[in-house]
């Protein structure tokens, strides 16, 4: 049996931890060239392995990051190992997977050419982000975008936290090789490109050709709640019965987990009912009732045969609903694939396209921002601002009809 997501591992996302961007020789406002890194605590007496090789300090930075919680046995050290613990728990998973993935590639990296990688040297850093970008002619390694090397960067500050050692990515040359790599980047046209806002005209299309099979079902019912909720694709990938309540007005769906919700008090969602065709609370239960999905989940992964050699022309594959949600990439897969059947660039979409495009549709009804903030589960009005696009320069002027 094969998936029918087209199933791959995934990859780490970027970090949801607040923090702080540093630059050299200022404790003032920062200007947009600076340097972004995670605020972590004051650097403290701990064990790590200084010196040590790299396939050590990989191995050591592993297991520190996936440690579980030690027993408390009344000891000031097992209270202190727990403290620890606690402190590492603080980073989302998609952070530790991320940055276990910038130290595996920083600790590669250094073995390759003989240098240590704990502590590291600014020049060293330096140079890694470098090699990282530019590659040689024929490789078959990528360059690296800037946004995931200043992943990379992150990684190495908290390997450096984690072993209680002064990190070399706050130094002069390490954020001005950074704030170079970036400029040329954004001259170039490089620079990061937001997702294709999926607004309500747009997902009509994209729906339009979807059928009632099983995939069909699932992917209809997840795009309508990803776009009335405007989710993001890891809390659309975690949905389930448990977490929604019917009532008059539509579907309340409680998010345990959400990147906004920082004390994990849980968030609820409103999901109106529809007035059309498109109503997200009767798509999902078609697929419920179709998928007979009574706990877990909602979202699966659906599982297909391989076509028979000698399969009739009519032959009609046999899906079957796994009992594992969908992981967060496999929402983006479904969005791309969804479009490019409407013929859209699948490379344009993504699963930040429901969220994009729910805000700005709402966003061209006039909708006051603070209730924008509030359907995009925003804390402030920075974030909003990222998913929002500027409108027409005449049609949404704020002066327009007044002189």
């Amino acid at each position: 049996m094969i998936a029918a997501d087209g199933l791959a591992a995934d990859p780490p996302g970027a970090p949801d931890d607040r923090g702080a961007r540093v630059t050299p020789g200022t404790a003032g406002p920062l200007s947009d060239d600076a340097l972004w890194l995670p605020a972590l605590p004051a650097v403290t007496a701990r064990s790590g392995p200084r010196d040590a090789t790299p396939a050590a300090v990989r191995a050591w930075f592993d297991e520190a990051t996936d440690a579980a919680i030690p027993m408390a046995d009344g000891t000031l050290a097992a209270a202190q190992a727990i403290a620890a613990a606690l402190a590492r728990r603080a980073k989302a998973d998609n952070t530790r997977r991320a940055y276990r993935a910038g130290v595996r590639a920083w600790c590669v990296w250094c073995e390759r050419h003989d240098l240590p990688p704990l502590p590291a040297r600014p020049a060293d850093v330096a140079a890694f982000l470098a090699a990282q970008r530019y590659v040689p002619a024929g490789s078959d390694a990528r360059p690296l975008a800037t946004n995931t090397l200043k992943l990379r960067l992150a990684a190495i500050a908290y390997l450096h936290y984690l072993a209680g050692l002064a990190s070399p990515t706050t130094t002069a040359v390490v954020t001005e090789t950074y704030a170079g790599l970036h400029r040329v980047a954004v001259e170039a046209g490089h620079g990061p490109r937001p997702k294709l806002a999926a607004k309500i005209t747009l997902l009509q299309e994209i729906l339009a050709p979807i059928a009632d099979d099983l995939p069909g079902l699932r992917d209809k019912a997840l795009l309508l709640v990803g776009f009335a909720g405007a989710f993001r694709r890891s809390e659309l990938a975690r949905i389930a019965v448990e977490h929604l309540e019917e009532c008059e007005h539509g579907l309340r769906i409680t998010l345990p987990v959400s990147k906004g919700d920082r004390a994990r008090q849980g968030v609820q969602v409103g999901i109106p009912f529809g007035v059309s065709a498109l109503c997200p609370v009767r798509a999902l239960a078609r697929w419920r009732k179709a998928a007979a999905i009574a706990t877990g989940p909602v979202f699966r992964r659906i599982w297909v045969p391989p076509r028979p050699k000698n399969a009739p022309p009519d032959w009609v594959p046999a899906y079957a609903v796994g009992w594992q949600a969908i992981d967060p990439r496999t929402v983006a897969r479904i969005v791309q694939a969804r479009g490019a059947a409407a013929g859209f660039d699948p490379a344009r979409l993504g699963g930040h396209s429901l969220k994009r495009g729910a805000l700005n549709t709402a966003k061209d009804l006039h909708v006051h921002p603070a209730r924008l903030k509030q359907l995009g589960r925003h804390k402030s009005y920075t974030p909003l601002a990222a998913y929002i696009e500027e409108g027409d320069v005449f049609a949404d002027n704020a002066l327009n009809g007044v002189l």
